[in-house]
C-alpha cells in the first residue's frame, strides 16, 4: 500500500473535472449522476457541487445523506493506468448566498442563468470520510 496524503490526492484531483456522485435512491437502489467540480479543486476533504433543489439527487440526499463519488484521472505515460478514486462521505444541502459566492464560477451560467440568484439553486457540500485510491501499482486509503 502506498502512503498518499490528502494533499497528494488534492493535487491529483486538479486535473479531474467530472465525478460520478452516487446516492441511495427511493427503494434502496444506487443512483449515479455526473457532477462537475467546476474548477473548484482545492480539495480538503470537501467537494462542492451546484444543482437544483427539485432534483432526484437532492431528494435522495434529504432521505439519506450518505453518498459516494467515483473519479478517474487521465491515463498515465507508457500505458500506465490512470488514477482511480472512490470517496465516501455525507452530503449537506447549502442554501446560503455567501457559500454560493465562495464557490461560483462564471462558466456555471450555462446551467444557472441568473448566477447565484438562480431560483431553486442549491449547493451540495460533500464531506469525505474515506478515500480509496488505485493507480495501477499502488493503492491506499485515507480516513478523514
Amino acid at each position: 500500500m502506498a502512503d498518499k496524503t490528502l494533499e497528494d490526492i488534492a493535487q491529483d484531483m486538479r486535473d479531474i473535472d467530472f465525478t460520478m456522485l452516487f446516492t441511495r435512491a427511493e427503494g434502496g437502489e444506487i443512483a449515479g449522476r455526473p457532477m462537475s467540480n467546476n474548477g473548484d479543486v482545492t480539495f480538503d476533504g470537501d467537494s462542492w457541487f451546484f444543482t437544483y433543489e427539485d432534483t432526484h439527487t437532492v431528494r435522495d440526499i434529504k432521505a439519506d445523506p450518505r453518498v459516494a463519488m467515483s473519479l478517474t484521472g487521465k491515463a498515465g505515460l507508457l500505458g500506465k493506468p490512470p488514477l482511480f478514486l472512490s470517496i465516501e462521505g455525507r452530503a449537506e444541502i447549502i442554501r446560503d448566498r455567501a457559500a454560493f459566492e465562495a464557490h461560483w464560477f462564471k462558466s456555471l451560467r450555462m446551467w444557472f442563468p441568473e448566477g447565484i440568484d438562480t431560483p431553486g439553486m442549491v449547493l451540495l457540500n460533500i464531506h469525505a470520510s474515506r478515500i480509496h485510491y488505485w493507480d495501477g501499482t499502488d493503492e491506499g486509503e485515507i480516513r478523514l
